[in-house]
């Protein structure tokens, strides 16, 4: 994983617990509380997978540009 990866990880995971804590701390009723927590949860885990699809295509397209850079001098080897 790179610096790059590591340091958005990082900053998503914090943000999470920020607002995680903000809520726990937060002078609301548990239900009111409950609700926002599955609310954000949710809302987190579509981020997560919008990421890991955007991550997936990154990665398909540099293993496709790879794989016809190899070809290409493979043929130059010919």
């Amino acid at each position: 994983m790179g610096k790059k990866s590591k340091f958005v990880l990082g900053a998503i995971l914090g943000a999470a617990a920020g607002a995680a804590a903000g809520i726990l701390f937060a002078p609301k009723s548990g239900k009111e509380t409950r609700k926002i927590i599955a609310d954000k949860s949710k809302e987190c885990a579509e981020k997560g997978r919008e990421m890991l699809e955007k991550g997936t295509e990154l990665a398909k397209e540099k293993i496709k540009q790879t794989a016809d850079t190899i070809s290409d001098k493979m043929e130059e080897k010919k």
